[in-house]
């Protein structure tokens, strides 16, 4: 039997306190057995440009809400570690930039997995991740979030180059519009216009007939609405969401709405849920008063004067928006749990999934990093989640899309 770890059996939390059981022995029994037997997939976990470094180090604890002693703590066996780049202007010195910042991470990535063989490996398909997880090791995939740093014109080389170098989604945008497509958060300081494209560029489209082709999953997380309607109609092969909210419980507009959510589960794909507070339990007025007065006293009223924020001035201007949570307390893991019960109930329990983005904003009360990750597991027992529906949302949905989506390549490749 596959044994996560011994640590499992008492979770520890950031605050220093151990998680609490469930009240009810047999309850508490069987979320540890299910959460010992499943694969606890994560598919957004950030990662800083010094990762993998001595400066920050995830083989042993480091700030991080995610390193290897927190995902032993915790039972998560695998994780999404990604390749991001913030959003840029469309000009050759743009694309360059972002092209540094993107091998910068995939590099990291690669230095870590390769630092702790006997204690994780990268997974390039459903199948290596069962047999990596089998092994108890845990599992590191590859995602790349923003293809901005692609350039005006990929050819299919370059796609297939991405495959090689292990990536396995590729989200189309992220904070604001792109060559591929228009984002749900326009650059509006910036000068975006609301749309830009419409949905999906003329490249954006043959990026995902490339991606197809490459057997990397189409990611539709940041992507404006019909972006991602037009990125499923392009698609043939699933999609997938890979860290989105729920719409109807917390109007954003990097939520998914009901219809966006239906159209996923036709597709075949997956919508893997937030678990970012704010996306899973919107501000109030008053706390969106706090935040601006923060912002404003300290200089960070634009996306890019908090985008470059030291790590002592973030530090600094988080510790002042807790004033927040005084008015009305942080999402938390039942609140997290509204979302995938509402996305469960409209796409079907095979096509939602979970996602923290740690290390990117990601957290609540109750997940706060890796090692909590037990506690949602907890919370899916006692709603009377089967222990079949508890497996698909931590991974089985996921493995299954990335599958087909493999199948998907190479049926095109004999075409």
């Amino acid at each position: 039997m596959r044994l996560k770890s011994s640590a499992i059996a008492c979770v520890l939390l950031s605050s220093g306190a151990f998680a609490a059981p469930l009240e009810d022995p047999a309850l508490e029994a069987r979320a540890r057995a299910i959460h010992e037997r499943a694969i606890a997939l994560d598919t957004h976990v950030d990662i800083p440009l010094d990762f993998a470094t001595a400066a920050v180090d995830p083989g042993g604890f480091t700030k991080a809400q995610v390193d290897l002693p927190k995902m032993r703590a915790g039972g998560l066996d695998a994780a999404f570690f990604i390749v991001y780049t913030p959003q840029g202007p469309l000009t050759e010195e743009g694309f360059q930039k972002a092209r540094e910042i993107a091998f910068t991470r995939l590099a990291a990535i690669h230095r870590f997995v390769g630092a702790y063989p006997k204690e994780i490996a990268l997974a390039t398909s459903a199948a290596e991740a069962r047999k990596i997880a089998k092994s108890g090791r845990k599992v590191a995939f590859i995602g790349m979030e923003n293809s901005f740093p692609l350039g005006p014109e990929p050819t299919q080389a370059d796609i297939d180059r991405l495959r090689s170098d292990g990536v396995r989604y590729a989200g189309i945008a992220h904070f604001g519009h792109n060559q591929f497509g228009d984002s749900s958060n326009p650059h509006t300081e910036g000068g975006d216009p609301d749309e830009k494209w419409g949905g999906l560029s003329p490249q954006g489209r043959e990026l995902v007939a490339m991606l197809n082709r490459a057997g990397i999953m189409v990611d539709v997380s940041h992507s404006g609405r019909n972006t991602m309607m037009q990125a499923i109609e392009a698609s043939k092969a699933p999609i997938i969401a890979s860290h989105s909210g729920v719409k109807a419980i917390a109007d954003s507009p990097r939520n998914l709405d009901d219809e966006q959510l239906k159209a996923l589960a036709e597709n075949g794909g997956v919508a893997q849920i937030v678990a970012l507070d704010v996306y899973v339990k919107p501000l109030n007025d008053a706390q969106k008063a706090v935040q601006e007065k923060v912002r404003k006293e300290m200089g960070l009223e634009t996306s890019a004067a908090r985008a470059a924020m030291s790590a002592e001035v973030e530090a600094a201007y988080n510790k002042r928006l807790e004033a927040m949570w005084e008015i009305e307390p942080r999402a938390s893991v039942a609140d997290f749990v509204n979302h995938i019960e509402h996305a469960a109930k409209i796409a079907g329990i095979d096509h939602v999934g979970i996602a923290s983005d740690f290390d990117g904003g990601g957290g609540l009360v109750g997940w706060e990093d890796a090692s909590e990750t037990l506690n949602v597991t907890r919370e899916l027992v006692r709603r009377g989640y089967s222990d079949e529906a508890i497996e698909k949302l931590w991974s089985g949905n996921l493995l299954r899309v990335l599958a087909e989506v493999e199948k998907t390549a190479k049926m095109l490749a004999k075409e």
